[in-house]
């Protein structure tokens, strides 16, 4: 991508963060005391799990490095903006969602640098590993995403009616915004894109489907049930895929490596879909059985 695209991406990733930021209150982080079991849960699923999952995909499949990267790339980011309004759509706990989205997008500024340079040195041949600056990248993923996320939250603070208003077209701007950036990354790699697509559907398809489905039993295995169980499956299977392509873009420099999330952020409003269908016909069964 050239230098206007990548400050575009940039740019709408920031509009993102600031909404997210918008919708966000202190209370959302106080939860951690409120829902202890049910957050520990979700962030080690994000955090450690998911990780572990898009590792192993990656060795499993015999993949081109861009795409095992991509794969990477995606399992390092935090859950998105995307993961609560599909929790709220399937009945699930919406605070709980708001506050692991919230946490992980804090968190992950520290260990995304790490991972992507494990990813980078494990899957590009020695004479092709460009390692990230770590300190260098904490930077600029803490100005992508804390400032922006906070600014929001004061205004939040301060201005709550402007704030709540402007939410939901802000929301829709960066929606608009993403489908653009996906395009672009579609027609610039047009050549490759049938190619990357089977290769790189169905994993990132793998990636989806097993992380929704860990983190939905691993909640059931401590006892978290209904709507806080499919928050930590949403927010465990739906990655920020903007940011994933920033990284790869904006951080990397290289769009091959976007091409895994901007699959993956076309196939997750599918599996999100059933998701949803799921969380309503459950929220349907529990109403008629009270």
């Amino acid at each position: 991508m050239d230098k206007v695209s990548t400050i575009i991406l940039a740019s709408s990733l920031i509009i993102i963060m600031l909404g997210m930021g918008l919708s966000l209150v202190i209370d959302d982080f106080k939860r951690i005391l409120v829902y202890p079991k049910a957050i520990l849960v979700g962030l080690t699923n994000q955090l450690i799990i998911l990780p572990l999952i898009g590792f192993s995909i990656a060795l499993l499949f015999p993949l081109k490095p861009e795409i095992a990267i991509g794969i990477m790339i995606l399992a390092a980011c935090p859950g998105g903006p995307t993961s609560n309004l599909i929790t709220h759509l399937a009945k699930g706990d919406l605070a709980l969602s708001v506050s692991l989205t919230a946490l992980s997008s804090f968190i992950t500024i520290l260990t995304i640098p790490f991972i992507i340079n494990f990813a980078l040195i494990q899957f590009l041949d020695e004479g092709q590993v460009v390692k990230l600056n770590i300190a260098e990248t904490i930077i600029q993923i803490f100005a992508i995403i804390v400032i922006p996320i906070s600014i929001g939250m004061i205004i939040r603070r301060y201005k709550e009616g402007f704030a709540l208003k402007m939410a939901k077209p802000v929301r829709k701007a960066s929606g608009f915004i993403m489908a653009l950036i996906i395009i672009g990354i579609v027609i610039k790699e047009k050549e490759n894109l049938i190619p990357y697509f089977r290769q790189a559907g169905l994993v990132a398809l793998i990636l989806n489907v097993a992380t929704m489905l860990v983190g939905y039993y691993s909640a059931r295995l401590f006892k978290i049930i209904d709507k806080r169980a499919v928050s930590i499956s949403i927010e465990s299977g739906i990655q920020n895929g903007t940011l994933a392509i920033t990284i790869a873009v904006v951080l990397l420099g290289n769009s091959e490596f976007a091409i895994t999330p901007a699959i993956y952020s076309l196939l997750m409003f599918f599996t999100g879909g059933v998701a949803i269908y799921f969380g309503i016909k459950r929220s349907k069964t529990e109403n008629s059985n009270n």
